[in-house]
């Protein structure tokens, strides 16, 4: 079993975009000012600079930003949907800008016009794909630092069949969840004041993860659209889902406890 605590996706991802966002935005600021009003012979120099650096970065972004969107954002879900665009428009903006750059070649030319052209679309797509970004941590939580009850902070663990050990009986406290990566599926691990609780980590109305909601008095909240569910019969409690999210057999017995998917 391995288990780990930790943020609610990666927070490096979001410190690291404003470098590629401020170099490669900058370099295309300089570029278009150069067009229209020639500037000293330095110029290209510097902006021909932001743009490798804005590449390299945005290389560099890419592999947390990555790391999230397999681990972090809910499959079958608009979030999916919408980091899968968010993503294929940062991979087709950098294209366009390392292409940029490999054209343009030593860093004392200035670039032609159609380059320049093709500079301004990347920051287009830029632009495009950080709306997309901030959609995805403002208001589908990816990114966000998650806390339940008494301060715990959120934890994961992964196992590989049904019927393993998912927790220690005093892991959790009551309210708090944890989501359990369990033979290919997600479920939530949760304890309320009855005793222990496993739910689908699924919205049924647009998949948002019941595992980054909040749980009180039997029932958990989507932290997306604010459906709630029984987490004892996975019935809905207020919509805008309606449809019922699936409910799991949790057994503890000897300090542990197991999760069964039958």
């Amino acid at each position: 079993m391995r288990s780990k605590a930790h943020f609610r996706g990666d927070p490096i991802h979001p410190a690291i975009v404003h470098f590629p966002i401020a170099f490669l935005l900058g370099g295309t600021a300089m570029d278009v000012v150069d067009v229209f009003c020639p500037c000293p012979d330095w110029w290209p120099a510097v902006s021909w600079a932001l743009l490798i650096g804005g590449v390299v970065t945005a290389l560099a972004a890419a592999v947390p930003g990555f790391v999230d969107y397999i681990y972090t954002v809910p499959p079958a879900s608009s979030a999916k949907r919408r980091a899968t665009r968010h993503m294929l428009l940062n991979l087709a903006a950098v294209a366009l800008f390392a292409g940029v750059w490999f054209l343009r070649g030593d860093p004392g030319i200035r670039p032609e016009p159609v380059l320049v052209a093709a500079e301004g679309l990347g920051a287009v797509l830029i632009l495009f794909s950080g709306a997309m970004g901030g959609k995805l941590m403002a208001k589908n939580h990816i990114g966000v630092d998650t806390k339940y009850a008494y301060n715990r902070r959120w934890s994961e663990t992964t196992v590989a069949r049904s019927g393993d050990v998912v927790a220690s009986a005093g892991e959790l406290a009551v309210d708090q969840m944890k989501l359990v990566r369990i033979a290919g599926k997600r479920v939530v691990l949760g304890r309320t004041e009855s005793g222990f609780v496993a739910f689908d980590d699924h919205c049924t109305h647009r998949g948002g993860s019941l595992a980054g909601g909040i749980m009180i008095c039997g029932t958990v909240q989507c932290p997306w659209h604010g459906s709630q569910f029984n987490v004892a019969t996975g019935a809905v409690k207020c919509g805008p889902a309606g449809k019922a999210i699936g409910v799991y057999r949790v057994e503890e017995t000897g300090g542990e406890v197991r999760l069964f998917l039958d």
